[in-house]
């Protein structure tokens, strides 16, 4: 029987994990905890992080995989591609190239050497020269670690409003690992991802997934919705920087998930990943709207199968998530009555009773979510609103 290592068993790589298991893999999933949802669904758990290339490569050398993947998560994929350099298998990205899809610098820096639209940004590396780059950014900008996702340390800053910037320094500083930060243009306009896949340096686009995002300081995503409600104009300006990107950071097989701002100056990059979408984007969205089944094209592409891109209708598909007050969660009503909604396919609770609800500043602090299923986008964007409109999240 073949084996696959799968890096991370997080919720959002439930769908990779029972996609190998399906193909009859022998799945291995390594992750750092040991309490991760995706192990139950896994022949075999590794206690090993995701990120630790040394480590993965030595379980590796000793487990001998046929295949080395991961999902939705950034980091483990600079992983991935440099364990099977080291091994001599496919990888659908150089290691080199990894590096430029999840380091902000690098990724800023290759972009505008290849001519792609982006933001107006610098590398801060201190906190003396954030101090004086400050001064030098206009009245409003953002600040985020040079590598790190899900919005951890991005915040919006405006000039006018007082500021203890030693202290806005040290909270953006604490998520980045290399201990580096940006300073940039605070793009105005939609937000929108675009989920493609790459077939041997061909690239197509699958869908266009708009954002809804929450008010600043932060960042956080709160919904999506697909297809995307923009305007062809916009549409067509938003695939080809989408795909100038793909090629500038070099994806040779495999998805990819490009965020952009659609600026008074035309779409701008926000970032862009060598891997799959989350926030069940592509595990969940996409396959409701479009019938790909992008986690099947992934797993495809790293078994050198042919990939199924072919898009079969076109539906709408949302997910919603569940956001509180803050306090300590108890439990959530109105389930029942949210799940009985004509499309509603999935609701989910993340808190546990006990679990402290903060104030919105990062994917993690999100209650739960709502997926639904329309006739097009704003029918399904309906659906989720009349299920949260059912959901009540009840603290001590």
């Amino acid at each position: 029987m073949e084996s696959i290592f799968i890096l991370g068993a997080s919720r959002l790589q439930l769908a990779a994990i029972k996609e190998a298991k399906k193909r009859g893999l022998y799945v291995y999933v390594l992750d750092y905890d040991p309490e991760a949802v995706g192990i139950a669904y896994a022949d075999q758990y590794l206690p090993v992080s995701t990120i630790d290339k040394e480590e993965v490569l030595k379980a590796a050398k000793m487990y001998k995989p046929d295949y080395i993947t991961t999902s939705t998560s950034d980091m483990p994929v600079r992983t991935v591609s440099w364990v099977c350099e080291k091994l001599g298998y496919k990888s659908g990205i150089s290691y080199e190239d990894s590096i430029a899809a999840t380091d902000k610098t690098v990724m800023r820096r290759r972009l505008k050497e290849c001519g792609v639209p982006i933001p107006t940004f610098k590398v801060i590396h201190n906190i003396d020269e954030f101090l004086v780059a400050v001064n030098d950014m206009p009245q409003q900008f953002v600040i985020k670690p040079a590598d790190n996702a899900a919005s951890r340390g991005v915040v919006f800053m405006d000039k006018n409003e007082s500021h203890d910037w030693k202290e806005v320094y040290e909270y953006s500083h604490q998520f980045s690992r290399g201990g580096d930060i940006l300073i940039e243009e605070f793009m105005t306009g939609p937000e929108v991802s675009v989920e493609a896949f790459t077939v041997k340096g061909q690239s197509r686009i699958i869908t266009i997934t708009d954002k809804m995002i929450t008010e600043i300081p932060y960042f956080v995503e709160i919904g999506h919705t697909e297809p995307s409600r923009l305007t062809e104009e916009e549409q067509n300006d938003i695939r080809n920087v989408a795909l100038a990107a793909i090629k500038a950071i070099n994806i040779q097989d495999g998805p990819s998930h490009t965020e952009i701002k659609v600026t008074p100056q035309g779409a701008k990059i926000v970032e862009i990943a060598a891997r799959l979408g989350g926030d069940f984007i592509t595990s969940n969205l996409v396959p409701l709207s479009t019938g790909v089944n992008m986690t099947e094209c992934s797993m495809e592409s790293v078994l050198g199968a042919p990939v199924d891109w072919n898009i079969k209708y076109n539906k709408g598909a949302a997910i919603r998530f569940i956001q509180s007050d803050q306090g300590v969660f108890d439990h959530a009503e109105g389930i029942d009555k949210a799940l009985a909604i004509d499309g509603i396919q999935e609701i989910e609770i993340y808190k546990n009773s006990g679990d402290n609800i903060k104030v919105l500043a990062s994917s993690s602090d999100r209650v739960g979510h709502v997926i639904a299923l329309g006739l097009d986008a704003d029918d399904a964007a309906h659906k989720c609103d009349l299920a949260l409109a059912e959901i009540k999240v009840v603290l001590k």
